[in-house]
């Protein structure tokens, strides 16, 4: 078993390498050991979600657009195409923002110590 700050270590590696799929999923890790976040743990769960989400985002807007402009085409084979791969990216994006209401249901909300720990915005 990966114990706590291997953990901690692995998320610090994957920010520095911009992996923030891996990021994220080694803080969630840290999450589930079900004990309160220090304030780094916690930046680092922000950063990694943040990103997750971010670059989701980045390419539902660029996917959106490209949608936007096929459909102008009328190409029936690429607009469904594209369709197909806007749609994937939103289940994508739902699954992250699930995973984060996941967590913040199951484990952040009731192990914060004190009030200000759960105004430390999350997403921002």
């Amino acid at each position: 078993m990966v114990d706590r700050e291997q953990l901690v270590q692995k998320a610090r590696l994957a920010e520095q390498a911009e992996r923030y799929d891996d990021m994220a999923a080694a803080m969630k890790n840290v999450t589930e050991l079900n004990e309160p976040l220090s304030n780094e743990e916690r930046n680092l769960l922000s950063v990694a979600y943040k990103n997750v989400v971010g670059a989701r985002r980045s390419s539902w807007r660029v996917i959106s657009s490209i949608e936007q402009k096929t459909s102008a085409d009328g190409n029936e084979k690429k607009i469904e195409m594209v369709r197909a791969y806007r749609e994937k990216i939103e289940k994508e994006l739902e699954a992250v923002c699930q995973d984060v209401l996941s967590l913040l249901d199951n484990y952040l909300i009731k192990n914060c110590s004190e009030t200000h720990e759960m105004i430390t915005p999350l997403l921002y």
